[in-house]
């Protein structure tokens, strides 16, 4: 306890932007902690730090944390994201998005920054639906699920967020549940410190808008939900797809050396500059 509310002080804007703006239960909370361990266990300074969001729930987080901050536009953290790692190579960039946010309007920038396997930490909340905005679905939302624009049921297939990072070309990617809240901090610290681009799906839930819609009951029933359904990659590699119907995979996806970006283009650069003397 004594070490958690050292925590909350040191990297909270506790007396500032609280109380926050979720609703009861939800898992973005759960996250939040996660985080601010994963990057206390990393080494980096407050000021290495560059917390950078979009717009949605899981958007509101940089807002309450003392590092330096970028609250941005619907979709568009990557690009803002991408700004910064360039200008400044030393900072430690990490991205906040939701499913919606990261995949859907962000998608494109999404798959490219994996291709380009820029150095940043990309955090991606699922929560399966748009929760900040009315309970839209969302790319993620599950087929035949109710949503406040699928009043009959979504009709159109979800994708995998973790696995679509994987075949762009990001370095690392891990899932974790939000109830598996030590695995999602030690997935998260791994993506901090990995050098490349790095996905972290948390696997939330929202009992507001999707909950009720879809008559999950509550934030405990949704939690043990996830403990349910969640299976290791060391147990899922060994079970048949037809086991794995209806499973969550948690772990790590991939982990893989791959050239970085910014270290290519100071490549570049010295090229350039080693031309242009000669010329």
């Amino acid at each position: 306890m004594a070490e958690t509310t050292k925590l909350i002080y040191k990297y909270l804007r506790h007396d500032k932007k609280f109380p926050h703006v979720w609703c009861p239960g939800c898992g973005n909370g759960i996250v939040l902690g996660a985080l601010i361990r994963a990057i206390d266990r990393s080494g980096y300074t407050q000021d290495e730090i560059v917390l950078v969001s979009g717009i949605g729930c899981a958007g509101r987080m940089p807002v309450y944390v003392d590092f330096n901050t970028l609250h941005t536009t619907h979709g568009r953290a990557l690009t803002f994201a991408t700004g910064v790692k360039l200008a400044n190579p030393s900072l430690q960039v990490i991205v906040i998005m939701g499913d919606g946010d990261a995949t859907a309007i962000g998608g494109n920038h999404f798959i490219h920054a994996a291709r380009r396997n820029l150095n940043l930490t990309a955090l991606i909340v699922n929560n399966n639906t748009y929760g900040m905005t009315g309970g839209q679905y969302s790319p993620t939302t599950p087929y035949g699920a109710l949503a406040t624009t699928a009043l009959y049921g979504n009709i159109e297939q979800p994708f995998s967020i973790a696995e679509l990072a994987v075949t762009a070309g990001a370095a690392f990617v891990g899932r974790s549940t939000v109830f598996h809240a030590i695995l999602l901090d030690q997935l998260i610290e791994t993506g901090i410190k990995k050098r490349g681009f790095a996905v972290i799906e948390a696997v939330s839930h929202c009992p507001t808008l999707y909950g009720r819609k879809n008559k999950l009951g509550g934030p405990v029933e949704m939690l043990k939900r996830q403990k349910e359904t969640a299976v290791r990659v060391e147990k899922a590699q060994k079970m048949t797809p037809e086991e794995l119907v209806g499973k969550i995979t948690i772990g790590t996806l991939v982990d893989r050396d791959l050239p970085v970006y910014t270290r290519e283009l100071r490549k570049i650069r010295e090229a350039a500059k080693t031309r242009g003397k000669r010329e």
